[in-house]
């Protein structure tokens, strides 16, 4: 704890001058803003939701803005009081993009899309809410195991949107792919691994930006960049509570709702880094209660983002890292943060030019991303000794949860309402995962026995 204070250049509770202040913050948004708008470019291109994606980009620029704020300088109880960011969840794609596909299947226009998934990402943010002043009592529902098998299926799940980008695109047909698409996707992916490899430290943070440009130039080269979404966009525009109505399916619902217990749990982990990373306790009345804050702001924050009209937010680990490399952990830095965020989101014209970044070079760095995530929930799974019990819990989740995505006519003869639920591969892998939790019990024995295999295993070297 010391060493962390040492290193720190600005503490918690420091004021830094404007300028100091205004660097940090823009060293945050260039490490957070391709995350905060990536989840609006993959569900607004598989959904088909056109015209209306640079507007959702800037509302997701205005509420994190708004979020980090929150979140940040903990308004009464809402919040964790550290330099936390806020942007756009992964975990919620492919349970948003299931939701979308039903209601268009349905014969939904965009707007009936949007409608729907906000009025799901409204009602289910009041279970993170809830669950944030429970956190400490749900250690039997919620383990290493559990998360780390969400974790994991959410990422594996997510690939293939990442590949179809990566070859052209859903909508490419004969071009899906050709050659240059390939080639394109694979320079994105070199590129990001020689700035995280090869290059500074404060290159790193922006690697994935530094990959889609260079991306974009390359494909600019060959005529694969279209310029019409700048001509069409609209410089200006307000955030409007509720722009496309409100609606409802209980059965949809039910995927959304456990991704905000899955999101509280990587929130608590987020803020436990964050509070190493900047000298605080982590243990003790001050440490839990800025857990509780920071979900309790998690799950409010993700409630402000349905009624602006984007996804469901939660803190960005990345930013810790950036706290760690310029030794500045104030979370006064964070109305830096928030004002230039909010300040992009009245501009819509800056979601346009995200569009013109072309699908295989959005695939690149979104197969990286989705990749990493599984890795993610690979190391959590890690972080404990892997006894028998474990084995089993984890083969039925995974196998259930792999298995209704690469079959998913295997749901196709059950009630309507019991499909909407397992047919998500990440709400099956995850409710096995916590029944097994729940009905296996622990053998100490095995447990034993199992430990201490898992010792000489090369997984349990894994951090």
């Amino acid at each position: 704890m010391g060493q962390g204070k040492q290193a720190l250049i600005y503490g918690l509770e420091d004021r830094p001058a404007p300028g100091p202040a205004s660097l940090a913050a823009l060293q945050h948004i260039l490490a957070s803003i391709v995350g905060i708008v990536t989840p609006t470019l993959v569900i607004g291109g598989a959904l088909g939701l056109g015209e209306h994606v640079p507007y959702l980009i800037a509302m997701s620029l205005f509420v994190s803005g708004v979020a980090t704020f929150i979140q940040s300088n903990r308004v009464g109880p809402v919040g964790s009081g550290l330099l936390s960011v806020q942007g756009t969840s992964f975990a919620f794609l492919g349970a948003i993009l299931a939701a979308g596909f039903t209601v268009k299947e349905r014969g939904g226009t965009p707007e009936d899309i949007l409608a729907m998934i906000f009025g799901l990402c409204l009602v289910g943010c009041v279970v993170e809410i809830v669950l944030s002043q429970f956190l400490d009592k749900l250690g039997r529902v919620v383990n290493p195991t559990v998360t780390g098998v969400v974790i994991t299926v959410i990422g594996l799940s997510l690939v293939k949107v990442g590949f179809t980008d990566f070859a052209g695109g859903a909508e490419a047909g004969k071009n899906l792919g050709r050659p240059l698409n390939l080639a394109l996707g694979t320079l994105v992916v070199a590129v990001i691994l020689m700035t995280t490899f090869l290059g500074k430290p404060m290159l790193r943070i922006a690697a994935i930006m530094i990959g889609l440009i260079a991306g974009t130039i390359v494909a600019a080269l060959f005529g694969m960049v279209d310029p019409s979404p700048l001509a069409q966009a609209q410089w200006l525009a307000f955030p409007v509570p509720f722009k496309f109505g409100f609606d409802f399916d209980f059965g949809l619902f039910i995927p959304i709702a456990f991704l905000y217990l899955v999101t509280a749990i990587e929130t608590s982990g987020d803020l436990t880094a964050n509070s190493v990373i900047s000298g605080q306790p982590v243990r003790g009345p001050l440490y839990l209660s800025r857990i509780k804050g920071g979900v309790l702001g998690d799950g409010v924050n993700s409630g402000l983002a349905a009624i602006f009209n984007t996804f469901p937010n939660t803190t960005f680990s990345q930013n810790n890292g950036v706290i760690q490399m310029t030794g500045v952990a104030s979370r006064h830095v964070g109305r830096y943060i928030a004002g230039f965020l909010v300040i992009l989101g009245f501009f819509p014209i800056i979601g346009a030019v995200f569009l013109l970044i072309p699908k295989p070079v959005l695939g690149g760095a979104t197969l990286l991303l989705f990749g990493s995530i599984a890795v993610a929930g690979i190391r959590i799974i890690a972080s404990e000794p892997i006894d028998m019990r474990r084995v089993y819990i984890m083969a039925v989740s995974f196998g259930l949860g792999l298995g209704v995505t690469l079959v998913p006519e295997a749901t196709q003869y059950l009630p309507v309402l019991v499909k909407q639920v397992v047919a998500t591969p990440i709400t099956l892998a995850g409710l096995s995962a916590i029944l097994l939790s729940l009905l296996i019990p622990e053998s100490p024995t095995s447990k034993g026995e199992i430990a201490e295999e898992a010792q000489e295993a090369p997984v349990s070297g894994a951090e």
